[in-house]
């Protein structure tokens, strides 16, 4: 390993930090500016963003006739996403979840999961598959926006009181000129870092006798993501949290409709799906995102064993590949602990805490309900002076002595 070669390593992950800051602080500036919550940026600009790479990747092999490698990195980043830089980023401090993205973001991305297994089937992503996804990535983009603009009101009242109502600190046109430059040149050096950084882990790990199967399964994937990671966690760390989940569900979502979907309408034959990502790694990334409801309906939030849940199966994903990849005599055993125990212990765990969660909500909700019906049936007559002052006494007494006061009488 020469000395360039470490300076680049080096210098990726400071390229790489200082990408994620200024996307961040770009993106959240800009949302101000546009009249639009931080959610939705993260959801769109920054999610787009950080699934520039899996886009790169994509059209790059199909053109060069990898398919596997087409799907696999729209499949496995989607993995990643949530397992690895979910559960990194709650590790570092536990997440809060908007309600929002309960109710129509998670399941779309579980409704999008199964329209790619569905479309697959063939094994094959067409360009009318293309289209479709292509076409539901534009719908959900305006959808998104639609929705955020009629919430405009509220969201200039949160930011009117960050600011003490000077407009000008957030609206103003070098203001918003200067946010979308930090957001593209924040792009531009985490497309930079992640790479060089990548390619510095990949000489090192060579530099120790790694294999390439090896270097594939972990450092090539974990790249791949690394723009999403140093994303979120800077957002974490930045209180940030609507950009770091937003970031991340949108980013599965997009990985699917407006990657897979512009990849298979430029290349040529479209794009091939193996029989392998069909029966496994398709169905666990809808497993993967379906088992997202609980965890974030939980109130509403990802704690730090939750976050380290995602880190350990994330672990053992990983060495279920490599095992997989290797034949190792150790697959069939490692699998069943993770099918006959480790899964099944971890599926009702998740129901226990959802049911739990539910039933809170459901209490809490009655008794709110009860207090309500209680106030609203008692009528509030004013309450007299039961003991009056002795002033208030004495000026009582000399009105009723009054004429005027006989004559009310």
């Amino acid at each position: 390993m020469n000395s360039i070669t470490l300076i680049l390593f080096l210098l990726g992950f400071v390229l790489l930090i200082a990408g994620a800051e200024l996307l961040v602080r770009g993106a959240s500036r800009l949302a101000m500016a546009a009249g639009i919550s931080p959610l939705v940026v993260g959801l769109t600009v920054v999610a787009y963003g950080t699934s520039s790479p899996e886009l790169a990747v994509t059209i790059q092999s199909t053109f060069a006739g990898q398919a596997d490698l087409a799907i696999g990195n729209v499949v496995g980043s989607n993995i990643a996403n949530v397992l690895l830089v979910l559960g990194v980023t709650a590790s570092v401090s536990p997440l809060v979840i908007d309600q929002k993205l309960v109710r129509k973001e998670i399941p779309l991305m579980i409704g999008i999961s199964f329209l790619l297994l569905a479309l697959g089937l063939d094994q094959k992503i067409g360009l009318i598959d293309g289209l479709i996804f292509t076409a539901g990535a534009i719908a959900y983009t305006v959808f998104v926006i639609g929705q955020s603009r009629k919430e405009i009101k509220v969201i200039h009242e949160e930011y009117d009181l960050e600011f003490d109502g000077d407009k000008a600190k957030i609206t103003g046109p070098l203001v918003l000129l200067t946010q979308i430059i930090f957001i593209i040149v924040g792009l531009g050096l985490l497309v930079v870092g992640s790479r060089w950084l990548t390619d510095g882990a990949i000489v090192l790990a060579r530099l120790f006798g790694v294999s390439e199967l090896v270097i594939g399964l972990t450092v090539i994937a974990i790249g791949t993501s690394l723009p999403e990671i140093a994303t979120s966690v800077v957002a974490c760390l930045r209180n940030e949290q609507d950009i770091v989940v937003g970031n991340i569900v949108g980013s599965n979502i997009f990985n699917i409709l407006f990657v897979l979907g512009l990849g298979s309408i430029v290349s040529p034959n479209g794009i091939d799906v193996s029989a392998t990502a069909l029966a496994f790694d398709i169905p666990v990334m809808i497993a993967i995102a379906i088992a997202c409801l609980p965890i974030f309906f939980s109130d509403n939030r990802i704690a730090r064993w939750e976050g380290a849940l995602f880190l350990g199966y994330y672990v053992a994903y990983t060495m279920y590949l490599y095992l997989q990849a290797t034949r190792h005599s150790a697959l069939i055993p490692f699998s069943n602990v993770m099918l006959l125990f480790v899964v099944p212990i971890t599926i009702v765990t998740l129901v226990v805490v959802y049911f739990r969660e539910l039933k809170a909500n459901q209490r809490q909700t009655k008794i709110a309900e009860k207090v309500e019906r209680t106030l609203s049936a008692q009528p509030q007559a004013p309450q007299p002076y039961r003991n009056p002052p002795p002033a208030l006494d004495a000026e009582l007494e000399k009105i009723a002595a009054s004429p005027h006061g006989k004559e009310t009488e």
